[in-house]
């Protein structure tokens, strides 16, 4: 078999990709490698603002790819080997498919926590195959331990009912990938809510029919339409261990013992690992790729690695260019949309021999995501990264409804973290790219009797 495009993966990185190239290349043949007999695809696409965008996910069968493309074919298969020299990969039934470009797109698998494969109560969460055996476990589970302080971690423990949970943080606040102490503290009431009292969302979701092997990442409320229960009839408990991680896990009795950096012990019947991922590494290749630190394949700003023709896009790429000031890398569903998209337009101007300009999503970081029953909106240095101790931060709060901070440095805003329904998405945003002086409004650009928007206008 050949073709001009060969994608491997069928998360979001990967079907994106293949898409994009079917779009600019119509005429020209694509083989999309995938696992699973079902692929994530994005619909019900729209933009917010320039950089930011809100989508579903819905888990497909492969056949809609090839119904809607003439030109794309999925193979439902596992990336064995690349042969770089001559041009081919080769899948662990012993197909060879040769490529005139071929971008890798498999993602990443959980990072579990140590004794993981030994002891069969400890499960690493990352795609809808691992929640399903989840939901069966914490049937008969009456106390649990969550290991994380992620998207996942949080809203897994946002969501579970009828089940002690003990949620086990190295951080000193709550959600620190994606928030400072202070939005910590925001959402603390939220941990306390019944399942009643928590937060209707007005965010578009996705669902999926049922949970079948996937092998690709969660997606945005991956959680919503599921049930998740453990096996007490009491309400839950939630005790939170900052600053803590795991020493040792032990069975005894068909029960865990846990032990913590902190010498305390939890004796639990369950213990779930969101402790983040590691790009996925089980193939081999005839000349060694360049990879990053954290295992990730470098890619320059044209998401090409270091070998000629091979391009890859996703969690299992580490970007390897200086960035715009109000970009940075995370390995979250946005990026791997956008670089998968980016990465079809480079390969397919490769192709063509025409120039090509680095997308503008590299401009500025962006991501939307929900935490505790809250829109979260995340834009530019949110956090101060990069800025060293020289910023300053405004915070507007009003309990439960909305926590707003705006990062600022020589009176420039630099980042904001928007939790809410605040509308201030795009104008923030303008303020950001514009670098507009702020210093004239002082204070009052966050006085919750002036609108800002009108400012801005």
């Amino acid at each position: 078999m050949e073709a001009t495009f060969v994608v491997i993966g069928g998360g979001i990185a990967g079907v994106t990709c293949a898409e994009s190239l079917a779009f600019l290349e119509p005429e020209e043949s694509i083989i999309l490698i995938s696992e699973s007999s079902l692929i994530k695809t994005v619909c019900n696409l729209y933009n917010i603002t320039k950089t930011l965008a809100n989508f579903d996910v819905v888990e497909q069968d492969s056949q809609s790819l090839t119904e809607k493309f003439r030109n794309v074919k999925v193979i439902h298969d596992t990336l064995l080997h690349i042969d770089d020299t001559n041009l081919y990969v080769e899948t662990l039934s012993g197909v060879q498919i040769k490529y005139k470009y071929l971008c890798l797109c498999m993602g990443a698998t959980p990072k579990l926590i140590k004794d993981a494969e030994n002891i069969p109560q400890i499960l690493g969460i990352r795609d809808t195959d691992s929640v399903e055996r989840l939901q069966e476990k914490l049937e008969k589970s009456k106390k649990i331990a969550i290991v994380g302080n992620g998207g996942i971690a949080s809203e897994l423990v946002y969501k579970l009912q009828d089940v002690e949970v003990h949620w086990i943080i190295k951080d000193k606040h709550i959600s620190a990938t994606f928030v400072d102490p202070g939005a910590a503290e925001f959402f603390q009431t939220s941990l306390t809510k019944t399942d009643t009292e928590k937060i209707v969302s007005k965010r578009m979701r996705y669902s999926e029919e049922d949970f079948r092997k996937s092998g690709a990442a969660l997606g945005p409320d991956w959680y919503k339409n599921l049930t998740i229960k453990g096996g007490s009839n009491t309400p839950t408990k939630l005790k939170v261990h900052y600053q803590s991680e795991i020493e040792s896990i032990q069975s005894k009795n068909d029960n865990l013992v846990v032990k913590l950096t902190t010498n305390e012990e939890i004796f639990c019947d369950l213990v779930v690992s969101a402790t983040g991922v590691n790009p996925s590494t089980n193939y081999t290749i005839k000349n060694s790729l360049k990879l990053s630190n954290d295992g990730g394949i470098l890619v320059n700003e044209y998401m090409q690695s270091n070998i000629p023709n091979i391009f890859a896009a996703g969690d299992i790429c580490t970007t390897n260019f200086p960035p715009a000031k109000h970009w940075f890398q995370m390995k979250l569903w946005t990026q791997a949309r956008q670089m998968g998209c980016y990465a079809a337009k480079c390969m397919s101007s490769h192709n063509k021999n025409e120039e090509i300009l680095q997308d503008f999503c590299f401009e500025m970081f962006s991501h939307s995501t929900k935490l505790f029953g809250y829109k979260v909106i995340l834009l530019g240095l949110y956090n101060g990264q990069k800025l060293g101790n020289e910023y300053e931060i405004l915070l507007r709060m009003t309990k439960e409804r909305e926590y707003i901070k705006f990062v600022l440095q020589n009176h420039k805003l630099q980042g904001v973290v928007l939790i809410g329904d605040t509308d201030l998405e795009e104008t923030c945003e303008n303020l950001i790219l514009n670098q507009l002086d702020l210093s004239p409004y002082g204070d009052d650009i966050l006085n919750p009797d002036i609108d800002i928007e009108d400012y801005f206008d």
